[in-house]
């Protein structure tokens, strides 16, 4: 029997997370979670001073887990003095993970409890026992994975496909009985048109942005209802589920490596699906291709520092590094270069225009209204101003947002009481009981979750103004790194802190949009220049300048 502690009451948080994985397979619930640990608060005399609840949000990564990041904020200013939890797999599944939030949480001096394995992380046993299960669990994690990644091996072997299907097939419910009937992949003619029609006008010679913007302009969408692009042409061209086949294990680890993560052994094999293209048109196209790959790619002359921060004012993608050649009346080259949009350029002219701007006027435009920024003390007064001004009268919009979610909240729970009293007087269907339940959890977990990620921009927007000291020692760095740094590391430097730049109708630059970190702050204030590399009206840094301690975002 578990007797009542006698110390003196701690200030407990409470944390709970369910994915929709867990609620469908296991049955694990937030209610009965967050019942159990109330009631062990309350058998220990604490007082729970805050409940994190994740919603229908996976383990695997912090990304996306608003009220984690909300506790974590919090721990910062020391609300309270233990988080427990349910179980530790339900604060993070990698170990890695679990082990970084432990840390984090025990430099502001605040213990880790898990009720259901039975200890805390106040203890060097039980920080041993936290790592040991924690790697436990993320061996058991990585062993379900391992299995359901045998059993995807299994079905392309056999000649059946995973996952969605290409443009011209759809997949539809078979009739047989077995687990392998149970679905059948088959053709869709009005699409598999298209894609004969690519095929065929690749084989004739034509290139991919050709191809593009012919379908673009007569209409036509990918199978996700977006224009084509050459992305998406190339990859209809590479696919060879269109012969019949069955492509599996191309790459690996897709969530952490993407395209990087190529597999030395890939499975192709013969599939179960109808092909919609001869194998002689798949050959012809499969030579051209290796043809064209085999050619060196085109090299612009010159550097483009901005390719991708400069925004299209038609239709807000990014522009990407073009060139005209004209000659002039004797016979001379004469090479332009530019920033062009880049959806036309993919896409094509249905879709936007060029909308170029010249390459070096562009560039000298955001240079100089860095440089205007950081040595102009009235410029930056100004930027200064509309920052706190910008941060203060966001968060109206953002707090009415809330009061309406919380009112759709409300509603939804509402309506859950009034099925629950209905069914236990056996007032309504148990079937149909189950589904308007599952119906009003998943809109209940949607909106939890922007309520979470609503008050976590309050959280940021609500914090103290930003300091005029702290803007003016990142801009004066900022300025000096540019003037004095090679190429490729103020191109750096430019992706990592400009997040935007919008051109006006003119196609002037109108706005630079930048946005530090505390990353940022740390890779400026550490390699400042000296006094005698800064241009001249650009004030030294005096070395005081307050810590970055939250995102700020500059418009200059």
């Amino acid at each position: 029997m578990i007797e009542k502690n006698q110390e003196l009451v701690r200030k407990v948080a409470i944390y709970s997370r369910v994915s929709t994985e867990d609620q469908a397979e296991n049955g694990y619930s937030i209610d009965a979670q967050l019942d159990t640990l109330r009631k062990y608060c309350e058998l220990y005399g604490n007082e729970v001073v805050g409940e994190y609840v994740d919603r229908g949000v996976s383990g695997k990564s912090i990304k996306g887990r608003y009220e984690l990041q909300r506790l974590l904020k919090d721990a910062e200013e020391a609300k309270f003095d233990e988080v427990i939890v349910w179980k530790f797999n339900r604060m993070a599944r990698k170990n890695i993970d679990l082990l970084h939030i432990v840390d984090l949480l025990e430099k502001n001096n605040i213990a880790f409890r898990s009720f259901s394995e039975n200890f805390d992380t106040g203890t060097p046993m039980g920080r041993f026992a936290l790592q040991m299960m924690g790697a436990v669990g993320e061996l058991e994690r990585n062993t379900i994975v391992d299995n359901v990644k045998m059993g995807h091996r299994q079905r392309a072997k056999t000649g059946r496909h995973n996952g969605k299907v290409p443009l011209g097939y759809k997949v539809i419910e078979g009739k047989g009985d077995s687990r392998e009937n149970k679905s059948v992949v088959v053709v869709v003619e009005e699409e598999a048109a298209i894609v004969r029609y690519i095929f065929e006008q690749y084989a004739s010679g034509h290139g991919l942005k050709t191809i593009a913007n012919q379908l673009n302009h007569r209409g036509h969408r990918t199978k996700t209802g977006k224009p084509f692009s050459t992305t998406a042409i190339r990859d209809l061209l590479d696919n060879p589920m269109f012969i019949g086949k069955i492509r599996y294990n191309r790459y690996e680890n897709w969530a952490e490596r993407r395209r990087k993560g190529i597999s030395n052994e890939p499975i192709l094999v013969d599939g179960n699906h109808p092909p919609i293209i001869t194998e002689e048109l798949w050959d012809k196209v499969k030579l051209l291709r290796k043809k064209k790959g085999s050619l060196p790619k085109k090299r612009f002359e010159g550097e483009y520092l901005l390719t991708g921060l400069i925004r299209c004012p038609e239709c807000g993608a990014a522009m990407t590094a073009s060139r005209t050649i004209n000659r002039s009346k004797d016979g001379t080259k004469i090479t332009r270069m530019y920033y062009s949009c880049g959806r036309f350029r993919s896409q094509g002219s249905s879709v936007c225009h060029a909308n170029s701007i010249r390459k070096h006027e562009a560039e000298q435009a955001v240079t100089s209204r860095i440089r205007e920024a950081a040595v102009n003390p009235k410029v930056l007064q100004r930027v200064v101003k509309r920052v706190n001004e910008h941060r203060s009268g966001r968060a109206k919009p953002l707090r009415d947002e809330l009061v309406a979610i919380q009112t759709r909240i409300s509603k939804l729970e509402e309506k859950k009481r009034k099925y629950l009293e209905l069914y236990e007087m056996n007032d309504i269907d148990r079937n149909l009981f189950s589904e308007r339940l599952i119906l009003l959890n998943k809109e209940l977990d949607i909106e939890l979750a922007r309520r979470s990620k609503l008050e976590v921009e309050l959280q940021d927007d609500q914090a103290d103004p930003v300091p005029y000291e702290l803007v003016r020692s990142l801009m004066t760095n900022f300025d000096a790194l540019l003037q004095n740094s090679p190429f490729q590391q103020r191109k750096t430097l430019l992706h990592l802190v400009v997040k935007k730049i919008t051109l006006d109708s003119k196609r002037r630059v109108e706005h630079v949009e930048l946005m530090f970190n505390e990353d940022t702050e740390k890779h400026f204030l550490s390699v400042a220049p000296s006094a005698g590399n800064m241009a001249e009206g650009a004030f030294p840094l005096s070395g005081k300048a307050p810590r970055l301690k939250q995102l700020i975002s500059i418009v200059i």
